[in-house]
């Protein structure tokens, strides 16, 4: 059962994972919130460079949550940490570096795509967008004073997808994928373009086709594309070089993936035109978060739950509704409400939560919920003894469900039975208090 769409804060946030970005971002954000991107969390991974200045702005108007990000190789776990933290505050979520522009075709925003493409297709976790990897232009030293939208122009053909991989067998390039996601189903990333869904969701593209991996191919660019720019001049390729990867430890970047990236066949400059377009049509304005609004709907959703007393079959598969509630409290606790309302919004929607366990589960919802467990299980409420019980008697019905001959499902089914455990150990040990 879909969700009232007005009931999250944000259509579509964006999240990434910068360092060394101060260049750019401000054109990066400025493009985004045009084409409909209505919050960024941003990850700085130790930036020596005057990165937070730049973002500074934003984050006090509230478009920018900003969080100092230090290690190597964290990517996969910022993008994890993002779901995890914000899924619910979040309608859709993209995961794309500083480099990367969501490009609609059409004029239209990223989200009225989106919607589109997953409208009929209730399995579908996130839409997979081609990239089109853009070349140096020819341009040996970096250009400031302009944006990197005017000055990188020519890319790769659309038909450039050259194998990768240890056997050769990927297709690569335009092939590649970055991932716009209903965050509540996804499960984890591995890969920086490409999130590994709940069981039974997967990904697809503009063309609603299932896309098994982070490679789309033949690739489909006539909705949505991912503008990529990772080559710039020469000159900041080799600033690249000496920033490194945010993925792994050890550096990718050198002159033979300099040659092998810098591709400028085609002539391409449709996102200026795109750009220009959208500030006609918004007039350059940016939406903000109404908590006022928030708490109207918050009150549409959550009331029945203790007004009315509703039977069971009011609860049936809204889990994800409650835990969207709970968390919407939560955040209003902290922006708009006092304590008092925001916790009396809160401990009505995790009563409902129990209250969905019973009704007619959905597996879908039960996954979700165990995956919310270690925060719900840490808050003071009553209930939250009963939705623990609760998770004991459901999890083994899960794992029966699991008992197939699928890697994936097998490893669901080991991380449930570590989940159960730590459950029933719990109970042995309150009981012998």
């Amino acid at each position: 059962m879909a969700v009232d769409k007005n009931l999250f804060l944000y259509n579509l946030a964006v999240v990434s994972i910068m360092k060394n970005e101060a260049p750019y971002v401000k054109e990066w954000l400025d493009y985004h919130l045009l084409a409909g991107v209505e919050h960024f969390y941003i990850y700085d991974n130790e930036s020596p460079d005057n990165l937070k200045e730049i973002l500074q702005p934003y984050i006090n108007a509230g478009i920018v949550t900003y969080k100092l990000y230090p290690g190597k190789a964290r990517q996969y776990e910022a993008y994890n940490e993002a779901v995890q933290d914000y899924k619910f505050l979040c309608r859709y979520m993209a995961f794309i570096d500083a480099d990367e522009f969501i490009f609609p075709q059409e004029n239209k925003s990223i989200v009225e795509v989106v919607d589109e493409v997953l409208a009929d297709k209730p399995n579908a976790g996130g839409l997979a967008a081609n990239i089109y990897y853009f070349g140096s232009n020819f341009q040996e030293k970096a250009d400031y004073s302009r944006g990197v939208l005017e000055r990188f122009t020519r890319r790769a053909p659309t038909d450039w997808t050259p194998l990768i991989g240890a056997q050769q067998n990927i297709p690569g390039g335009t092939a590649h994928v970055s991932t716009i996601t209903n965050p509540r189903r996804v499960n984890f990333f591995f890969n920086p373009h490409f999130a590994v869904y709940l069981e039974g969701f997967h990904a697809v593209n503009e063309n609603g086709g299932i896309v098994p991996s982070f490679s789309n191919n033949p690739p489909t660019v006539n909705k949505i594309a991912m503008n990529h720019y990772s080559v710039k001049s020469f000159e900041e390729w080799q600033a690249k070089v000496k920033r490194g990867t945010a993925d792994a430890y050890h550096n990718i970047y050198n002159l033979e993936k300099f040659k092998e990236d810098d591709h400028n066949e085609v002539f391409d400059d449709s996102i200026l035109k795109y750009r220009a377009a959208r500030i006609i049509q918004t007039g350059g304005t940016v939406k903000l978060a109404d908590y006022p609004k928030c708490y109207n709907i918050l009150l549409q959703n959550i009331s029945p739950v203790f007004t009315k007393n509703p039977p069971n079959e009011f609860f049936k598969g809204k889990t994800e509704l409650f835990l969207v509630c709970r968390r919407l409290a939560e955040h209003l606790g902290e922006k708009f409400l006092d304590e008092k309302s925001s916790k009396f919004f809160e401990e009505a929607a995790l009563n409902a939560v129990y209250r969905t366990l019973y009704s007619n589960i959905m597996w879908s919802d039960v996954r979700l919920l165990i995956n919310e467990l270690p925060k719900i299980l840490s808050l003071n409420y009553p209930v939250v003894e009963k939705i623990r019980q609760a998770s004991i008697v459901l999890i083994p019905q899960m794992l029966n469900a699991f008992r197939v001959y699928d890697a994936n499902a097998w490893k669901e089914f080991v991380n449930l039975k570590y989940i159960l455990a730590m459950l029933q150990d719990f109970n042995s040990y309150e009981h012998k208090k």
